[in-house]
């Protein structure tokens, strides 16, 4: 295998792990907004607020992954020239 394939490969698994953390931590938080909104009907407002902010934290990790993938798949420094 060339150093170009490696390099495809770990864009590949940089996104692909990235995306499945991502959901999985969004879909957890989720739930437990759910139950929280089930037990505290009057905090459902503070709550959903909190929700929101932490799910675009939650995806911007997962996008800084992606910008360090298309990083390392055009402009990769690791490549000798």
């Amino acid at each position: 295998m060339t150093d170009l394939s490696f390099v495809a490969l770990a864009c590949g698994l940089i996104i692909g792990l990235g995306a499945i953390g991502a959901c999985i931590g969004i879909a957890l938080m989720g739930g437990k907004y759910l139950e929280a909104s089930a037990r505290q009907p009057e905090l459902m407002n503070t709550l959903q607020t909190k929700m929101f902010l932490l799910a675009g934290l939650i995806d911007a990790a997962f996008l800084i992954g992606v910008g360090i993938a298309m990083l390392f798949a055009f402009a990769n420094p690791f490549i000798a020239k």
